[in-house]
């Protein structure tokens, strides 16, 4: 069930952004089940007359063979899920092999959605992009706002959801990483500051279409590769910014032979994995009924 009243009508006034978590947070439950011995059954948005009910999860026996592949294989990806965290620090330049972007690829496309890494031009065009919308969203005093009510001071806030300060990494010195400062316009006192890598590996996650199912699908295809990639020993953090801006997502694609549309910017690598991160109570999102 989507909470609405948890949308962020500046940043992501389609809610797409709140599909896309949603959909990463039922794939963690199909990988959950798979993990229990049990084969989930989903439907997306199973009633038009409820908007809020994007998916429902039919828990069925395991047939006594193990499940065609790629099914089989979200059961193996249950210990990342409790080990993968965003990680906001500078990653090392040191480039992932080819055959590991393409289990990154195969495992989006195990969700209907493709991953793509543009290079060279169309590289350097992300990621212009993405540094004009951080500024963009810097100058918007709405977005701006926004941003601050999702941010937590960890020595004065509650432990509760949304972003805490220690997980904001340091501030960019220099590097060609495009990075998104959650401190927006505030300055954090003892905040370091550290340059970034000079070439990251940035990958667009893309859909054929862009309705509500789109995103669920892609939120399904996001955490599917960031599970694979924690179990690879990679570490991910995420470039939004272009994508809160129609225009500019629009020119994320690859200008000549991009179709579909980009949902996700990931940049992938190598590095210190990042802290863990407060979430909500059970009791707040989880209902068990007779």
């Amino acid at each position: 069930m989507a909470d609405f009243e948890r949308a962020m009508p500046h940043t992501d006034p389609t809610t797409r952004g709140l599909h896309v978590g949603c959909g990463a947070a039922l794939l963690n439950l199909r990988v959950a089940v798979t993990h229990h011995g049990w084969q989930p059954t989903t439907t997306l948005l199973p009633d038009p007359g409820t908007p809020r009910l994007l998916a429902t999860v039919r828990l069925d026996p395991a047939p006594p063979q193990a499940p065609p592949m790629p099914e089989a294989e979200l059961g193996d990806l249950y210990p990342a899920v409790h080990h993968r965290h965003t990680s906001r620090y500078p990653f090392a330049d040191q480039e992932m092999p080819p055959y590991l972007r393409d289990t990154l690829i195969q495992a989006a496309h195990h969700e209907d959605a493709t991953l793509t890494f543009p290079a060279e031009q169309h590289l350097r065009n992300v990621l212009d992009l993405i540094r004009d919308a951080e500024g963009y969203n810097r100058m918007d005093d709405e977005r701006d706002a926004e941003t601050r009510h999702w941010t937590r001071d960890s020595k004065t806030d509650a432990p509760t959801d949304g972003i805490p300060d220690y997980a904001f990494g340091p501030r960019r010195r220099g590097g060609a990483a495009a990075t998104r400062d959650f401190a927006g316009r505030s300055a954090l006192p003892g905040r370091p500051v550290a340059n970034f890598e000079g070439h990251p590996q940035i990958a667009l996650l893309s859909t054929e279409d862009d309705g509500p199912v789109d995103w669920l699908r892609a939120g399904q295809a996001l955490e599917r590769v960031l599970l694979v990639a924690t179990r690879r020993e990679l570490v991910a953090a995420f470039a939004t910014q272009a994508l809160e801006w129609p225009d500019l997502r629009w020119l994320l694609r690859e200008p000549i032979s991009g179709t579909g549309h980009v949902q996700m910017v990931i940049r992938l690598g190598y590095g210190p994995q990042g802290p863990k991160t407060p979430r909500r109570p059970v009791h707040e999102v989880l209902t068990f009924g007779g």
